[in-house]
C-alpha cells in the first residue's frame, strides 16, 4: 500500500493547473484551508465536495489512481471519525450498545469533520501532484520575500519545506521495503496481539532512521558538490509569471466563500 502513496509526488501533465504560477497555487491552498471552515451544514459540505471534485478533475489525473494513492492517509480520517462518534455526547441518543452510545451531534460532527479533513488532504495533495519541488520552493520564497527585511531565512525555510515534501514518498517506499524484508525473514508484523505488533515496530524504526540520515547526508554532499551556498546571490532559471488563469482560479475561491456564507445555517 505504501508504494502507491502519492502525497508528496510530482506527476507531470499538461493540465492548466500544472501551468499555473506556484504562488497562486500556494495562495489557493492557504485560502481553501480557511474557507473550508465556513461549511457548517449538509448543503455547504456538498458544495465543498463539488468544488473539490472539480479540482480533482482539472488536474487530468485518473480519479482511481488519485483516490487509491490517498488510502494510506485515510486512516487519519477514520480515526477522526471514531473519535467524534465515541466522545461527543450531545443531542439525542441514536444507538445504545451498553457501554457505548452514539449521539446525534456526535454522528453529525464525525461526518462533517471527516469530510473537512478529506477535502483538505485531497486539495493539498493536488498541490504536490501538479507542482515540482523546485517550483514550490520558488513560489514560497517569493511570497515570503517581505520577511527578509527582518533577516528571516526565507530561502532556507522554503528549501527545507520543499525537501520535506519530496522525502515523504521516498521514506514511505523505504518503509515498505523494510517491512517486506522483515516479513521475508519471518517477522509477524500484521498478526498477533496488539502489544506484540507495537514491539515489532521497533525493528522497523532503526533501519528507517539510518536510511533517512544516509539520504540526508547524500543530499547534503550533492548540494555542496554543486556549490550551493544558500540563497545569497542566487539567480532564478525559471521566471514566475502570473497569468489570467491564476487570477480566475483565485476568483473562484471568492465565489465559493460567498456561496458558503449565504448557505450557512
Amino acid at each position: 500500500m505504501m508504494d502507491k502513496m502519492i502525497f508528496g509526488r510530482y506527476i507531470p501533465s499538461d493540465s492548466f493547473v500544472h501551468r499555473m504560477d506556484p504562488r497562486s497555487k500556494l495562495i489557493f491552498i492557504f485560502a481553501f484551508i480557511c474557507i473550508v471552515f465556513l461549511a457548517n451544514n449538509a448543503v455547504t459540505y456538498a458544495v465543498l465536495g463539488a468544488f473539490t471534485l472539480s479540482a480533482m478533475l482539472s488536474v487530468k489525473v485518473p480519479l482511481k489512481f488519485l483516490l487509491g494513492g490517498l488510502k494510506p492517509v485515510m486512516w487519519l480520517v477514520l480515526f477522526t471519525f471514531l473519535l467524534h462518534i465515541f466522545f461527543t455526547k450531545e443531542g439525542e441518543v441514536l444507538a445504545d450498545f451498553g457501554f457505548i452510545k452514539i449521539y446525534e451531534e456526535g454522528l453529525r460532527q464525525a461526518v462533517f469533520i471527516s469530510l473537512r479533513f478529506t477535502y483538505l488532504i485531497i486539495v493539498t495533495t493536488l498541490l504536490t501532484l501538479t507542482t515540482s519541488p523546485i517550483s514550490i520552493t520558488d513560489g514560497l520564497e517569493t511570497l515570503l520575500n517581505p520577511l527578509k527585511k527582518i533577516r528571516f531565512p526565507v530561502h532556507e525555510m522554503a528549501l527545507m519545506m520543499s525537501i520535506s515534501l519530496r522525502f515523504i514518498p521516498t521514506l514511505m517506499e523505504e518503509t515498505d521495503k523494510i517491512i517486506k524484508a522483515q516479513t521475508a525473514r519471518g517477522a509477524e508484523l500484521a498478526t498477533g496481539p496488539v502489544k506484540e505488533r507495537i514491539k515489532s515496530i521497533v525493528p522497523l524504526l532503526i533501519p528507517l532512521f539510518v536510511s533517512a540520515f544516509k539520504r540526508a547526508e547524500d543530499l547534503a554532499t550533492a548540494m555542496e558538490a554543486r556549490g550551493y551556498k544558500g540563497g545569497e546571490g542566487r539567480t532564478k532559471y525559471r521566471v514566475l509569471r502570473w497569468t489570467g488563469t491564476d487570477t480566475a482560479v483565485l476568483g473562484s475561491l471568492v465565489v465559493l466563500a460567498a456561496v458558503l456564507l449565504v448557505l450557512r445555517g
